[in-house]
């Protein structure tokens, strides 16, 4: 598989101070396309003893070359998400992060316990590289999940194995330290860790299926298509998309029965919209979503119309903001203007002052010389 490589993705140049504030002082010096995930080959053991080639772990090799004073701008969309190549990216360094063992130890029960100063540390490490448009709540959380998968990763593939527990303590993984592995062990053969992971069996176990999008974000494929059609996507259509197979056909009969369902929902609403103006029809992808789906989907659906509003008020509070900028920076130029101009008065006043004082002078000796 070919190396990732860094064109026509937007590189720009870090200034001194790369804060929220000052972002527009970025200048652009470049660009880059990521088509594809750079990756390390890895021999993966199949069910029969033998071996297969896989595409190994994501390394990035290109992004480490880029100038220290070059960042990739991760830019974002109206609700605050990453978009674009350079989100695709961000992603995958994300997961290389993750899978740092001294910055972000495994043998931590949950993210939520793991200690702010590793939070921060990657952090750190990450806006190194990347110029963020996002929230750093977002990319903590990113790195979380993130964290988690590689932890789920771990488990099943060296925990799950049918071998002893204490040959699983003794096989420490390459990069990985061996009191933190040997804690991670012990914690999923505890009670506690084995009654979590029934937890999780059973919440997986309701899912009837999964998306067919692979490892691009939703997102990411909202504004893809919304770039070749010139039209907004609604949570309908991304739902539509993502469920489909390449050719077309739903992935599973499930799926196929809610795409039909979805599809009745919203014939439904629009023909009652047609006559009842009160109904908010860009509320209406979040009415049939909860309708269709359950109950469960209720707290989503809660969640996603707060996002909306939370997009519209942050838009709203940049215009302002914006425009606050533009009057400070009159004013300040206003001010600027009416300090030149009183220092300009002062100093013709005092040479006033002095050539009137030189000329009195110059009058008195003049009358004392007469007198």
């Amino acid at each position: 598989m070919p190396r990732r490589r860094l064109r026509d993705l937007s590189i720009v140049q870090n200034t001194p101070n790369l804060e929220e504030t000052n972002r527009e002082q970025q200048t652009i010096i470049g660009s880059s396309n990521v088509p594809e995930t750079p990756n390390e080959p890895a021999e993966i053991q199949t069910k029969s003893c033998g071996t297969r080639k896989g595409r190994g772990r994501t390394l990035l090799k290109d992004l480490y070359e880029l100038n220290p004073v070059e960042r990739v701008k991760v830019s974002r969309n109206n609700l605050c998400q990453p978009v674009g190549s350079e989100a695709r990216l961000l992603a995958g360094y994300l997961g290389i992060i993750a899978r740092n063992a001294n910055m972000l130890p495994i043998n931590y029960e949950s993210w939520h316990q793991m200690p702010d100063s590793n939070k921060n540390q990657a952090f750190d490490n990450i806006k190194e590289r990347f110029a963020l448009e996002v929230s750093d709540t977002y990319i903590k959380k990113a790195l979380g999940k993130k964290w988690r998968d590689h932890k789920s990763n771990l488990k099943k593939e060296y925990f799950k194995k049918d071998i002893s527990l204490k040959e699983k303590l003794r096989n420490v993984q390459p990069g990985m330290l061996r009191y933190q592995w040997e804690d991670a062990i012990r914690f999923w053969n505890s009670k506690k860790g084995k009654d979590r992971e029934r937890v999780g069996t059973s919440s997986g176990q309701k899912q009837k299926f999964t998306h067919t999008a692979g490892s691009k974000s939703f997102t990411c494929v909202a504004e893809a298509e919304e770039l070749s059609s010139s039209q907004k996507v609604g949570r309908l259509q991304l739902f539509n998309i993502t469920h489909r197979k390449k050719d077309g056909s739903p992935m599973t009969s499930e799926a196929g029965e809610i795409m039909e369902k979805l599809k009745d929902k919203k014939a439904e609403y629009e023909a009652v919209a047609s006559s009842d103006s009160s109904v908010n029809l860009e509320d209406i992808d979040n009415r049939i979503i909860t309708e269709v789906l359950g109950p469960e989907s209720q707290a989503q659906a809660e969640v996603q119309r707060l996002r909306d509003q939370m997009a519209q008020m942050q838009a709203s509070t940049v215009e302002q903001i914006a425009q606050l900028k533009v009057e400070a920076a009159s004013r300040e130029a206003e001010v600027q203007e009416n300090m030149k101009n009183s220092s300009y008065n002062l100093k013709k006043r005092q040479q006033r002052e002095k050539q009137s004082k030189t000329e009195n002078t110059t009058n008195s000796n003049y009358s004392f010389r007469i007198c």
